[in-house]
């Protein structure tokens, strides 16, 4: 059932513009327009999805950006507020094992999820087997209660703090927030390796195990009891599906668009957003056009929103401010399409460094890496045969990398900034060696890397960060940016840059918590199907 007419946006659907394809651009401006409102939504590249890029050459289709589906019943949510379901737009496909882990040059280990994992503890340490069972049962439990009290909530009123049930947990809160996961997971595991796999998902949150706080623990009930799928042509596939989607419920989508300012007016001595300026780089000369909006939603990434399209004066966070929050990590990564087929690998593959707290502490004080450091490296084609030629093989790797853009861009063919080039090749021979794939060099058909200053250019990520603000105690929940500028009416703010944080599941929520800003929809909670099938009758689950 997908809502139409009027919204509950005080008197009158509004105008909107919302500035970004990625996740976040697209789930919000989907949300908007099925509850009544006017959107029109601006992108910058040729192709929508914004840090989940991809690239296609010679056969070889590769996600560039996210390649993990998790959280499926907060991606499917989406959906279901659009009318639809998973089922119908996206081929998913579940992952068994969901992923394999080198901890050096041998024999791998594989993770299933729920008691096959468990089982794979217990081989590594005695009794480590019913420890997991009980920490992902600690997972689980704060996985609910993160999507009962913490992600569907703005914190934009200071009595959510104050609610009887919230307060009721702050003893059970504390120590999960004034913890490292990093402890947490040492006082319940002796085995080294053990702990890199259950602290490793900081990683994922632009984060490391020692910074992040124990709560995130909750990551290893969606990779090792929900278990991890796949969409079927990749996350540039669920892309596509989600801009139909969008289009169907009458937004207009505008790419090769480049936002140049958010305009903003004073009446009543209230400021408020009043349009948006673009460029067309689409044509041989600049084009400058302007949408009228009484609605702006920035989902590309804050920094770039708030310093260089608004006026100092309307901006939320000040200079000092951002010189005290932590960009997160940035990446090289490197695309290979390979001649012939790699038995020793699987869909998605982790390689642990000995040195694992000396690679943290280089990334996170801008200093090079060692030739032999963390990697991930995602391996699709072992699952879907349309990303890549008949008897070849599609691998993205990923090498987080501190946040200096200063280290250039990469480019196809070894053709990168030497510094970028340089890491690929240490990660490319080190994945060779200890897979055993001696010859994995010469079998590379296609090669194409990106660099920290990639991501500056491509989605004005601040500080060249791959993922968005670093998952810190001080960047977690209520203390992450918020998703409204309290200068501005009408200004707003979705995707990884703000509450509640890193990922396509958090850009789904934070692309709910605006709709129901921009709808007035004041209880807790996520978004449901209206019972009346028309915009006047969007509610929240209590």
């Amino acid at each position: 059932m997908k809502a139409t007419g009027k919204a509950q946006h005080g008197t009158a659907p509004g105008r909107v513009v919302v500035i970004g394809g990625g996740f976040s651009g697209l789930a919000t401006a989907g949300l908007l327009a099925a509850t009544g409102h006017k959107v029109t939504l601006l992108e910058q590249q040729p192709h929508l999805g914004g840090r989940a890029g991809r690239l296609q050459r010679d056969g070889f289709s590769f996600d560039t950006g996210p390649s993990w589906y998790l959280m499926p019943e907060v991606i499917g949510h989406w959906f279901e507020l659009m009318g639809t379901t998973t089922d119908d737009a996206l081929e998913l496909v579940r992952l068994d094992p969901g992923y394999r882990v080198w901890f050096d040059a041998g024999t791998p280990m594989d993770l299933p999820a729920g008691g096959g994992a468990d089982a794979v503890f217990e081989s590594l340490q005695p009794g480590a087997g019913a420890a997991l069972h009980e920490y992902r049962k600690q997972a689980q439990g704060s996985h609910s209660l993160a999507l009962q009290h913490f992600l569907y909530d703005d914190f934009s009123s200071p009595a959510t703090f104050f609610k009887p049930q919230l307060l009721k947990l702050l003893p059970r809160l504390a120590p999960l927030l004034s913890t490292s996961l990093e402890k947490f997971v040492a006082k319940r595991f002796n085995d080294p390796r053990l702990r890199q796999v259950l602290g490793y998902p900081a990683v994922f949150l632009g984060s490391s195990p020692q910074r992040t706080p124990a709560l995130y623990h909750l990551m290893s009930h969606l990779d090792l009891t929900q278990g991890v799928q796949y969409p079927m042509g990749g996350f540039a596939h669920t892309v596509d599906a989600m801009a139909q989607i969008c289009r169907q419920a009458g937004v207009e989508i505008i790419t090769e668009a480049r936002v140049d300012r958010i305009e903003v007016a004073t009446a009543a001595g209230q400021a408020r957003v009043e349009a948006v300026s673009w460029v067309n780089t689409a044509t041989s000369g600049p084009k400058y056009q302007r949408v009228e909006a009484d609605v702006v939603v920035g989902a590309a990434d804050l920094h770039h929103i708030e310093t260089a399209l608004l006026p100092p004066e309307y901006r939320s966070h000040s200079a000092g401010s951002w010189k005290r929050r932590d960009p997160g990590p940035s990446a090289v990564l490197l695309c290979l399409g390979i001649r012939g087929r790699l038995p020793q690998l699987n869909h998605h593959n982790l390689f642990f460094t000995r040195d694992w707290g000396e690679n943290f502490r280089r990334i996170h004080a801008g200093e090079d890496l060692e030739p032999e450091t963390s990697v991930y490296m995602c391996m699709p084609s072992h699952t879907d045969p349309s990303v890549a030629p008949d008897g070849c093989e599609n691998l993205f790797i990923l090498i987080p990398a501190p946040a200096l853009p200063g280290w250039g861009c990469g480019g196809p063919d070894g053709r990168g900034s030497p510094q970028v080039e340089k890491i690929a090749d240490a990660a490319l021979d080190q994945i060779a060696e200890w897979a055993g794939i001696a010859d994995l060099r010469e079998r590379i058909m296609v090669r194409q890397s990106y660099g920290p200053e990639d991501f500056v250019n491509n989605v004005n990520a601040w500080q060249g960060g791959a993922l968005g603000l670093a998952h810190t105690l001080r960047q977690s929940a209520f203390l992450r940016p918020a998703n409204r500028n309290r200068k501005v009416h009408g200004l707003h703010y979705a995707g990884s840059s703000v509450r509640p944080g890193i990922g396509i599941p958090m850009c789904l929520i934070s692309a709910e918590l605006v709709a129901k800003s921009v709808n007035n929809i004041k209880a807790p909670g996520p978004m449901t199907l209206p019972a009346t099938g028309t915009a006047e009758g969007w509610r929240t689950e209590t």
